[in-house]
């Protein structure tokens, strides 16, 4: 395979489909490097990780269930290390290139899967979204990004950051494409309803958006829906994105602690004070988050009642650029880690779309629905994004 744009950090890994007739038949697909492939090693984006452990035994059943409805998989793909960023640069492995802004970081920590769709080496790719590290790739990089309801995709067999939030997200060109794959890993139990009647556009959520994103929220098609602005939580979205950290951070040193401080792996710049910091949170401080997590859940099925949908900006701007300095990605990074938050900590499905290109690179505009709407927001959003991509007057800004 020529690769590049550095998406693969294992082009070796390739399994043929169980079949030739299935619904996914011929479609080739790349998995973030964090996914039990029977006999393939993970390196979850860190050497000492890959030193420390085995090939799997088996094969992650989201894997499994691609393979056997005809989809070949070709790789392996790059992500941040131990899943825990959101900027897809490596310091061992390197970075990923973002084919629509090959001077910007890709998004992580799913940058490989990102970059091999945006790159079109493979019709999809399977990463992992905990804080938005489907979604913000996604946005970056100008493709379909889908974080499901948690637990509406299998994630056994998955290198975990928090299990709170983790789940397994779809990144595509092709919307059709994300259509057959979601049916195929979508819990089938959940029923496929009516459409929605009402698009809420959250003004304390545009707010944190650049003015020349926030400039093309009037060209956005309401596709017969009543539009409505609603402030989510004002001031208080800093305290959720507080509570999402708080809730993530412990859960990231349950999992990995015993391994780091057994191991002693180097981290590139920042992971490793990252890490530290999750170390510091207390049981204290997690049942305060988990008591306030109820009241914004709360206050969400509140907004977001049967038949409404959220329609907000992926990513406040354009993609940073490589090697930007710590303070302006650390002001970037706030804003992200607010946006992604909200379906989150509420385990609603979300879609970023293909949307806008500001100086050349894109911005996606992000959907969300209810929890486990996911059927239901697919089969919508097919409709609107045919409808936004043949409408895109305003699509380019300077």
């Amino acid at each position: 395979m020529n690769d590049q744009w550095q998406a693969f950090v294992d082009g070796t890994c390739n399994v043929a489909p169980k079949q030739l007739n299935g619904p996914l038949y011929p479609y080739t697909f790349a998995v973030k490097d964090v996914f039990d492939v029977q006999g393939y090693l993970n390196t979850a984006g860190n050497p000492d990780w890959k030193r420390t452990h085995t090939p799997a035994k088996s094969t992650a059943p989201a894997i499994e269930a691609l393979l056997e409805n005809g989809a070949s998989l070709i790789g392996k793909t790059h992500t941040d290390e131990l899943m825990y960023s959101l900027n897809g640069e490596n310091f061992h492995y390197g970075t990923p290139i973002n084919p629509r802004a090959a001077d910007r970081i890709p998004g992580g920590s799913s940058s490989g899967s990102a970059v091999a769709v945006a790159a079109r080496l493979v019709d999809f790719s399977i990463g992992t979204d905990t804080g938005g590290s489907v979604r913000i790739p996604s946005s970056y990089c100008g493709i379909i990004g889908y974080r499901p309801s948690h637990h509406a995709i299998d994630i056994s067999g998955v290198i975990p950051l928090a299990d709170r939030f983790d789940t397994v997200g779809i990144m595509v060109n092709d919307f059709k494409v994300l259509e057959k794959v979601s049916d195929v890993l979508l819990d089938q139990s959940v029923p496929t309803e009516h459409g929605f009647t009402t698009m809420l556009f959250p003004t304390d959520i545009w707010a944190m958006a650049t003015d020349a994103v926030k400039a093309e929220q009037k060209n956005i098609p309401l596709l017969g829906c009543r539009m409505e602005e609603i402030e989510i939580a004002g001031d208080e979205l800093s305290e959720w994105k507080e509570v999402f950290r708080v809730l993530q951070g412990y859960e990231i040193w349950q999992n990995h602690g015993a391994w780091i401080e057994a191991t002693h792996p180097t981290f590139g710049p920042g992971i490793m004070e990252r890490f530290q910091w999750t170390k510091t949170i207390t049981k204290s401080d997690v049942e305060a988050a988990k008591k306030k997590q109820k009241i914004i859940q709360t206050r969400m099925k509140e907004v977001l009642p049967d038949g409404f949908l959220l329609v907000m900006p992926t990513s406040p701007n354009i993609a940073p650029l490589l090697n930007m300095e710590e303070e302006k990605l650390h002001l970037h990074r706030q804003k992200l880690l607010t946006m992604t938050s909200i379906a989150g900590l509420n385990q609603l499905p979300q879609l970023s779309l293909p949307w806008i290109e500001i100086d050349g690179s894109p911005v996606g505009l992000s959907i969300i629905a209810g929890k486990n709407q996911d059927h239901r927001l697919i089969k919508f959003v097919g409709k609107f994004y045919q409808f936004l991509s043949g409408n895109q007057k305003g699509g380019k800004t300077k």
